[in-house]
């Protein structure tokens, strides 16, 4: 059974935009063997007959519909939007609203995710649409990774030409009419953001696994000392109790005075030694 972390691509894309942009997140995302990946949309909430008007084309039928039972199975997830006068769009609120069982039972408690756009234009929503969702993420206890600037500033910096993008995540200017398709320089974006994600959730579960680890193996070796020393340290109190005649200290006291401080000096010296490796992880 593999132990890589798992990341979900769940998007949604009427007119395709996000689906390409997507295509570049995923490009990042597989130059990191550390991860597995999935890539999801969120379901349609929109008649075929409505669609047919917007003049949305047709879905891409290799891409699987997400279900909320299927999220808890993933330990992170890029979440595509494009912009609804600067906020997610109504399917995606729809997904979020379905939820609710998850949260009851802090099932996506201390998962990561990061966002990736679509706006119309430059002011439409770069910022506000990931700020619009990010209560749902606060609400499920997840942490939000920003794409920030260390790993992009060139190209986000770029002001010779329109381009999206933010601190908040990759992005794309579709147009009022949608014609624009995602330019070589958010597609960079893109793949830098999937890349940068995907790194920063392998070194985390890493990490986890490693403390985790270090957890069990304390709490073990806590167990097997509290199931000896007690009956060695009764053991012992009896015969100095015989020789005294003085009356019995309870096992508890016993188990504390006659506890050997070398070995808790050498718990204490393993368990630094632990921490100091995990440590350099991060």
């Amino acid at each position: 059974m593999s132990t890589k972390p798992v990341i979900y691509v769940i998007y949604y894309s009427m007119y395709g935009h996000i689906a390409t942009l997507g295509d570049a997140v995923l490009e990042g995302l597989h130059k990191n063997d550390n991860v597995d990946v999935k890539t999801f949309v969120v379901p349609e909430t929109l008649s075929e007959q409505v669609l047919e008007k917007m003049n949305a084309p047709p879905k891409r039928e290799d891409v699987p519909i997400i279900s909320p039972e299927d999220l808890p199975k993933a330990d992170a997830y890029m979440f595509g939007l494009p912009t609804r006068f600067g906020t997610p769009p109504a399917q995606f609120k729809a997904f979020w609203d379905s939820t609710g069982q998850l949260w009851q039972n802090g099932e996506l408690c201390g998962k990561m995710a990061a966002t990736f756009f679509s706006t119309a234009s430059q002011s439409g929503g770069q910022e506000s649409t990931v700020w619009s969702m990010l209560p749902n993420l606060a609400h499920h206890q997840m942490l939000f990774v920003p794409l920030g600037y260390a790993k992009a500033f060139a190209q986000l910096t770029d002001n010779s030409q329109v381009s999206g993008g933010s601190a908040y995540g990759s992005g794309t200017i579709a147009g009022s009419d949608g014609s624009r398709q995602p330019s070589e320089n958010e597609l960079d974006i893109a793949r830098i953001h999937g890349e940068y994600f995907a790194s920063t959730v392998a070194q985390y579960h890493a990490g986890k696994l490693q403390i985790d680890a270090a957890a069990a193996a304390i709490s073990e070796q806590n167990a097997k000392q509290e199931d000896t020393l007690p009956q060695e340290a009764s053991a012992d109190h009896t015969a100095d109790a015989a020789k005294t005649d003085e009356p019995e200290a309870p096992p508890l006291v016993a188990a504390v005075v006659a506890e050997d401080s070398s070995k808790v000096n050498k718990r204490e010296s393993k368990l630094k030694k632990m921490m100091k490796r995990i440590s350099r992880i991060f």
